[in-house]
């Protein structure tokens, strides 16, 4: 039983490169059948913050369905500022790094439900260089990998693995890093630094076994080597990683410092060559439906 009337549906129509139509129709009927009035907004790539914010104000809605990847959520995020309007997410996007980690349904039916119910999560967030961090954000590697799909033709996991050889072979690492992090200073070299919210990337590799979304703190992981049977481990259902391979540490502050500009990506997006990132945890949580 929904105690609500109101449903805005987000979508990012060219999020991985997917037609949305059959789901969109499909979502909207679902909806009507329960006596829920939707309404569609479709994102443009360009002035989406301001036009979004207007469609929250005019429309009022009581949910909102995120229908892209993680950008998309991110957008609606950076806008509710706090959890009164629960979240449902419909994985649509080019690697959906975020839904990876609450094992949503893939039948539109059944999300739907999820995405309606009553069921939530509260999910932390993080000031990454100050800008909110849903999910996870890297220095190094990944994120050269990333700025290399976004410069590509190919989307989806295609495009990924397509960059992925021309990016290990243009990438000059393991890179030097110093970090610190709660009031304690330390230096490692690696291939690459994540800032991570939650398990896993959208690949479903999980890279941060022990990690909760809603524990108020987040964890740096530090790769130290590019080590494929280690990677391949990380799509194991019980990972076990070697300390050689991947230190972690908790944290709710932390500053990152290489030394030399790297490739650094934010959920995903990438956010140009830097030197220093500064994270930490948000007060501002936000409500996810869940199964």
């Amino acid at each position: 039983m929904t105690n609500f009337s109101r449903v805005l549906m987000v979508v990012n129509p060219i999020s991985g490169g997917k037609d949305k139509s059959v789901l969109i129709k499909e979502v909207k009927r679902i909806i009507r059948e329960k006596n829920l009035e939707p309404r569609l907004f479709l994102t443009r790539g360009t002035g989406d913050k301001e036009a979004l914010q207007k469609e929250i104000e005019d429309f009022d809605p009581q949910r909102i369905l995120s229908i892209g990847g993680d950008g998309t959520i991110k957008l609606i995020a950076e806008i509710l500022q706090d959890d009164s309007i629960p979240l449902g997410i419909y994985p649509a996007g080019s690697a959906n790094g975020l839904a990876e980690n609450f094992n949503l349904p893939a039948d539109i039916s059944e999300i739907t439900e999820v995405a309606l119910g009553n069921k939530f999560a509260k999910l932390d967030t993080i000031l990454v260089n100050n800008e909110y961090c849903l999910h996870i954000s890297d220095i190094g590697l990944n994120a050269a990998l990333i700025k290399n799909y976004q410069e590509g033709n190919i989307r989806g996991k295609l495009g990924y693995l397509i960059q992925s050889i021309p990016t290990l072979i243009q990438s000059d690492f393991p890179f030097q890093f110093k970090i610190e992090a709660d009031g304690k200073e330390i230096t490692r070299k690696a291939v690459l630094i994540a800032i991570a919210n939650a398990q896993k990337y959208g690949t479903g590799a999980n890279i941060n076994p022990n990690g909760h979304y809603d524990d108020g703190r987040f964890e740096i992981l530090i790769f130290k080597e590019f080590n494929i049977p280690q990677i391949l481990q990380t799509f194991r259902e019980n990972v076990e990683l070697s300390e050689e391979f991947l230190e972690i540490i908790p944290a709710v502050e932390a500053k990152i410092t290489s030394n030399k500009n790297i490739p650094f990506q934010i959920d995903g997006e990438y956010r140009g060559d830097i030197r220093e990132v500064k994270a930490r945890i948000s007060p501002i949580k936000m409500r996810i439906a869940v199964p």
